[in-house]
């Protein structure tokens, strides 16, 4: 198995994420509807696309955000990119948690580093 392999395959299964991200029910079916548990509940989720072994999007949760998990082979390595989309404005609320989006954007940018850098990093290597 390439590195690449071993990377889509962390990012595009219910046990790969779980190991790294947090417990869901995913499977990779464009259309599959999923919950990913988080520390605030059911996050209801949707797959919107996958284009194995590059790209891999999904909404998440009901304030309309889009992740998106980019992979790039390059050689031995991948480069791996999330983007996480679709913040409403600094001010307004997110509803699950009650707190100003900008605030959730601020400790989901720092909990993404974290989890890419460490966890997935983590899970991949061994």
């Amino acid at each position: 198995m390439t590195y690449n392999q071993k990377v889509w395959e962390a990012v595009s299964t219910s046990d790969g994420i779980s190991a790294w991200f947090m417990p869901n029910d995913f499977e990779p079916v464009v259309g599959h509807e999923f919950h990913i548990q988080s520390p605030f509940g059911p996050s209801p989720c949707k797959v919107l696309e996958i284009d194995e072994p590059n790209k891999l999007s999904f909404t998440w949760d009901t304030d309309g955000w889009t992740v998106t998990f980019l992979l790039k082979e390059l050689g031995d390595k991948t480069e791996f990119t999330v983007v996480h989309e679709g913040w409403k404005e600094a001010d307004d609320t997110i509803s699950k948690t009650g707190e100003k989006a900008s605030i959730i954007r601020d400790r989901m940018n720092n909990g993404w580093s974290g989890l890419v850098n460490d966890r997935l990093r983590k899970v991949v290597e061994e």
